[in-house]
Formats: structure tokens, C-alpha cells, sequence
């Protein structure tokens, strides 16, 4: 049986929060199979945590030079990925995108999805499109059909990328599509297996049960990968009894390993990636990092979910759920002074706790 502590622990340390890492910023992107990357500043933030010597424009590089990109894959949202991985990433999720179209199919009545794709992908590849030229190419062509649900067809069975300066840091720019291959300059690829999906999962998330891994990635019916890879896994239960699924040699820290706080942004892959989130998000703090349709950046201090932050004006503020030790305080406001000299160091930032959630 692994505890709470001993599953934190060993998650942490797979996630590159329990010790800075001194790798690239490819490799850690490629270990971590992604970064969620919803909006642009989240990637940057969550490989600040977790690299030594990270600086923004070595990830912003990668995006100039088509090393990475932004791709919807895991749980249908956009993921900055390696090129090679959003090359087999994509095709391997694509169930869940066909199954997502489903949910729209009341306004594509009379559409046939096929001449849809082969549309939308000459319409991309002659210019990268936004979303809004997209809706209005494809309503031309199916007038009483729904636009949204349109461009959401052409998202769904097309693997969209956002081109550059899109996602770059300090460059950003409005969302422009086109096809992977096109923007990479290669043909598609095909799909990455499960089971080697599963042993990447578990290097970088285990350990884990196939419901985790099954709402990391938005698949269903991974059990049988599981069961295929079993005589060359480990196994455990938590303290629920449920079994997890384990790499042999893969790193399982002693449950009292000291974890250093980390301050993490929205939507980082860490408090999303598992269905059962408590070797994180203690019962007591869960939901507190959203509030109606805004979301706010967690701070983990002893490697659980302890408050949020956020940058306002010239100074990072920090919100603790339960009060901190003194000691606690001064290791907070140190990783705070390093993040943010890291982030901006144009730029002098007072620390402060008060009030980041209205």
C-alpha cells in the first residue's frame, strides 16, 4: 500500500517538482508528454518550476523554430507538444475527437464530414485561418448549418495547430490554424500505441490506475494496455484499495522527502492528470483554485495544494488557504522571488500575502 504522502511524493518527483531539473526545455516537454497550454503563459510558468536555468525564450524558441507546437490532444484541449509528438499524439486520441463531435452533431445535419475535412485542410494549408475565417469559409459551403459547430468539426477531425507568433513569449499573437503536417513540413505519422502511451504516462505521472491514466488522456478502455504491460509492472494499492500500475526502476521517494514549494500555473497537467487528485489537492482544498469561470494559480508548499498567486501590478501576491509556519513563509517568498526573477527580471516585484480570490 502507498499512502497519500508516498504517491505525492513519488508524483512529484516524476513531475520534476521535488528537485529542479538541469534538462532542456525539449526534453522536459517530451518526458512530461506535454504541457497544458490553454492559454500562452502556462507552459513558460510550469517549466520556471521545475528547470534549472530555464529562461522563457529557450521555450519560445522551440515554437520559432517548428521544434514544438500547440495542438489540441490530451482531454481536447490545446497541449504544446514536440513535433514529434503531436505528430503520433494526435492520431492516437483521436477517438475522443470524433467522439466530441457527437455533442455538435444538431448542427451539422446534411454536412458530410469527410468533404468537411478535405475542405477545411486545402482552406489551411493555402493561409493559416482563425477560427472565425474558418466558420465563415465553411458556412459558404453549408449554409444551414451551424457555423460553430462547423469550425469545431474541422478542429476535431483535422490536427490543428496554432502557427507562430502564436504562443510565444512576449509575441502572442490571435489564434491561426493550420495543419500539423503542413506547418511541420512532414507527413502524418502513425498513431503512438497505448501501451508505450501507458509506460510514457506512468514515467511521468505513476503511480497510477487506469482510470488516471484514462482521465489524463481522455481515452477510454485502456484497461486492456494495462493488462498487456502488467507482467513488466509493478503494482500497489492506495489507501482507498484501488490498484496502481507502476514502472519497476521508476523513482519512489521516501514519504518524508522534503518538497520545496513551487508555484505552478492554471491548468498545470499536475492537479489535472489523475481521477483521484488527493495525492495533490488536499479534500479540504478542493475546488478552491476556481471560482466561477476564473481559474487562479496554484502554490504547492510541502507538495500539496496550499493557496494561489498571481501577479498584480508590481507585486506577486499569495493567498494561503490555512495559515504557514514563519519558516514556511520565508521558503514561499524565496521560490516566489526566484519565479518571478526567472519570469521577468526586467521587472521588480514586490512579495506579499493578502488576497488573490475575490
Amino acid at each position: 500500500m502507498l499512502s497519500t504522502r508516498a504517491l505525492n511524493r513519488a508524483t512529484l518527483d516524476r513531475q520534476l517538482l521535488l528537485h529542479r531539473a538541469p534538462l532542456s526545455a525539449r526534453a522536459a516537454v517530451e518526458h512530461l508528454v506535454g504541457l497544458q497550454a490553454q492559454e500562452v503563459k502556462p507552459p513558460y510558468y510550469a517549466l520556471a518550476a521545475r528547470l534549472d536555468g530555464f529562461t522563457p525564450e529557450e521555450l519560445s524558441g522551440l515554437l520559432a523554430d517548428r521544434a514544438a507546437v500547440r495542438i489540441v490532444t490530451m482531454r481536447s484541449t490545446i497541449h504544446l507538444h514536440t513535433a514529434d509528438d503531436s505528430l503520433t499524439l494526435r492520431p492516437l486520441v483521436q477517438p475522443a475527437r470524433d467522439r466530441e463531435i457527437n455533442y455538435f452533431r444538431k448542427g451539422l445535419v446534411g454536412v458530410d464530414l469527410d468533404r468537411l475535412a478535405v475542405l477545411a485542410r486545402d482552406l489551411v494549408e493555402a493561409e493559416p485561418r482563425t477560427m472565425k475565417q474558418l466558420r465563415e469559409a465553411l458556412s459558404a459551403e453549408w449554409p444551414d448549418a451551424d457555423p460553430q459547430s462547423l469550425a469545431v468539426a474541422a478542429r476535431c477531425t483535422l490536427p490543428l495547430v496554432q502557427v507562430t507568433p502564436r504562443g510565444m513569449w512576449g509575441r502572442s499573437a490571435q489564434v491561426c490554424l493550420t495543419t500539423a503536417e503542413h506547418w511541420l513540413g512532414r507527413p502524418a505519422e502513425p498513431a503512438a500505441s497505448p501501451d508505450a502511451t501507458v509506460l510514457r504516462y506512468l514515467a511521468a505521472f505513476g503511480p497510477a490506475s487506469v482510470k488516471d491514466m484514462q482521465t489524463w488522456s481522455g481515452l477510454t478502455r485502456m484497461r486492456p494496455a494495462f493488462e498487456r504491460l502488467r507482467p513488466a509492472l509493478v503494482t500497489f494499492r492506495d489507501e482507498g484499495g484501488v490498484e496502481l500500475f507502476d514502472l519497476p526502476d521508476a523513482p519512489r521517494p521516501d514519504p518524508d522527502t522534503p518538497a520545496p514549494p513551487r508555484f505552478l500555473p492554471e491548468f498545470d497537467n499536475l492537479l489535472l492528470s489523475h481521477a483521484d487528485r488527493t495525492r495533490v489537492i488536499p479534500p479540504a482544498n478542493r475546488g478552491r483554485t476556481w471560482q466561477a469561470n476564473t481559474v487562479y494559480c496554484p502554490l504547492l508548499v510541502d507538495g500539496f495544494l496550499a493557496g494561489v498567486w498571481r501577479i498584480l501590478g508590481d507585486a506577486l501576491v499569495i493567498e494561503e488557504f490555512t495559515e504557514l509556519t514563519k519558516a514556511q513563509r520565508g521558503e514561499v517568498t524565496e521560490e516566489g522571488e526566484r519565479m518571478v526573477k526567472v519570469m521577468h527580471p526586467e521587472v521588480s516585484y514586490d512579495i506579499r500575502f493578502g488576497t488573490v480570490i475575490p
